[in-house]
């Protein structure tokens, strides 16, 4: 179960739970294989809708590493998610979220 103190998010993944959870290196991974400038350009990318199905692919996988779910973006490509689409766009929304809305004191 996801804690979201830690930016966790949970995801079902092939009829499995998991967390999703991004880190430090699954962002800098991220900016690199998005070829965004930052962490502000790829958070705008999925605040304007301007995003394209590898990008989620890219988002969930780098949140499944993260949460310790070892896979390669190509072996989640293949995977069933909870909720099909709507469900892998409702996760990689709620894990930018809780990566970076700021902390409520």
């Amino acid at each position: 179960m996801a804690n979201a103190a830690r930016g966790e998010v949970d995801l079902v993944v092939d009829g499995v739970p998991r967390v999703l959870r991004l880190t430090l290196g699954g962002m800098a991974e991220l900016e690199t294989r998005l070829g965004v400038g930052g962490l502000a350009e790829l958070v705008e990318r999925f605040e304007t809708d301007a995003y394209r199905a590898d990008d989620l692919i890219a988002l969930l996988a780098a949140g499944l590493r993260g949460g310790g779910f070892e896979v390669s973006d190509a072996e989640f490509a293949g995977m069933q998610v909870a909720g099909g689409a709507a469900g892998a766009t409702r996760a990689a929304a709620q894990l930018l979220i809780a990566s970076f809305a700021p902390l409520e004191r």
